[in-house]
């Protein structure tokens, strides 16, 4: 299992749970903590015994965006961290979810600030819990800057473009219970508890058949852009195959027999 020194990896029964780890800079991103985002997610997609991702903070926080000096490696041990950078100059992008998507399910558990980067890397993810003192928000108009980990492309696909403009353009804050009601996040939780109900969400995600998961994730996100006509014929093509599944087979057989499915991805 990776890690690094600014990015811990742990499982949770068949979750893996990433959470960023500088909590003394509010988790802004550095580099060994983007390296270690890329290697969580290639972690995840390439062991089938996990069956979802759990993206966390240390501290209280989740990320205060990006640490544009740890960036550039100022200060940073190491030389192997910008290797990698070097080896694969999309590294960074991939690890903010940006230009790669876990065919697993990513489940967020945000307390404290999730802003900028953070908020950025958070429309990456799948389902979002926040404890109600989070804090949401792309501030990168307000230092001159422009929110380039995807923001203006996808808030206004997440949720409806005046409230999406409003927040890229004002560079506000916003609360947890500001950012539930335009959609941004799904459920807003006690200070402290976003973790546990990020993995009692996971837990009913991995007690369901995972070839079945990974086909609807997939077919969400690929017909999300297509007409109705063709996300419907998209659908049948990806959905039809599970129905042929040992796991299928299993799903039914459980139900008859009253019993918890025993799914073996087959």
């Amino acid at each position: 299992m990776g890690g690094t020194e600014h990015l811990t990896v742990r499982r949770e029964g068949a979750t893996l749970v990433l959470t960023l780890n500088r909590p003394e800079a509010k988790n802004a991103l550095s580099l060994p903590m983007l390296v270690g985002l890329y290697d969580g997610w290639v972690e995840a997609d390439a062991d089938d015994s996990i069956r979802s991702i759990v993206f966390t903070g240390a501290g209280g926080c989740f990320c205060a965006g990006m640490d544009l000096k740890a960036l550039a490696g100022n200060g940073m041990t190491g030389e192997h961290y910008r290797d990698r950078l070097k080896a694969d100059p999309d590294l960074h992008w991939k690890a903010m979810l940006r230009h790669h998507r876990p065919r697993k399910p990513v489940i967020a558990a945000v307390e404290g600030h999730c802003v900028a980067g953070g908020t950025e890397m958070l429309q990456g993810t799948d389902i979002r819990v926040a404890g109600e003192s989070a804090t949401f928000g792309l501030f990168e108009v307000k230092r001159g800057l422009f929110p380039i980990g995807g923001s203006t492309v996808r808030l206004q696909r997440q949720i409806p473009r005046t409230h999406a403009l409003e927040m890229l353009l004002t560079g506000r804050p916003y609360s947890a219970r500001e950012a539930a009601g335009i959609g941004l996040i799904g459920h807003v939780v006690p200070d402290g508890t976003a973790l546990t109900k990020a993995l009692e969400i996971a837990e009913q995600i991995n007690a369901c058949g995972p070839l079945a998961v990974e086909a609807v994730k997939a077919s969400v996100y690929e017909t999300a852009e297509m007409t109705e006509t063709d996300g419907l014929a998209a659908e049948l093509k990806r959905g039809w195959p599970i129905f042929d599944t040992a796991d299928a087979k299993e799903g039914a057989r459980a139900f008859a027999e009253k019993r918890p499915p025993v799914y073996k991805r087959s």
